[in-house]
């Protein structure tokens, strides 16, 4: 996520997801219930960004030495999430941002019930 000045990076395996707002059916055709709303305790909304995962260390570096340069590249377990899904998540994991006066919630990958994704690839083949 890109604006003329800065630069929006999501850390760890979190995800930036900009929540639906009242009661209506998503895009994703999901229904949540009024009652659901109402306690705020399933949100729903679409992923626009999502970190690199999980970093791993390198079982093969060395600790004891640690005013050696590193030459390792970092690697990461890749989150499920990817941006276009629809995630329904548990709010009270997330904390909720503006970003140009628009609203977001980050989520940790734990806090993510469900993801559904248009495999649009795969209905063509």
């Amino acid at each position: 996520m890109k604006n003329k000045n800065k630069t929006i990076l999501v850390v760890g395996d979190r995800v930036l997801i900009q929540p639906d707002t009242g009661e209506k059916q998503s895009p994703a055709g999901l229904y949540l219930p009024a009652s659901v709303i109402e306690k705020q305790e399933v949100q729903a909304g679409m992923v626009v960004k999502v970190g690199p995962g999980i970093p791993l260390g390198s079982p093969s570096e060395e600790f004891n030495e640690p005013w050696k340069e590193s030459q390792s590249e970092v690697k990461y377990i890749p989150p499920q999430a990817e941006v276009g899904d629809y995630a329904l998540f548990l709010a009270k994991s997330s904390i909720e941002v503006k970003i140009d006066n628009k609203e977001y919630r980050i989520v940790p990958q734990s806090a993510i019930l469900i993801l559904m994704r248009d495999n649009i690839g795969e209905m063509l083949s």
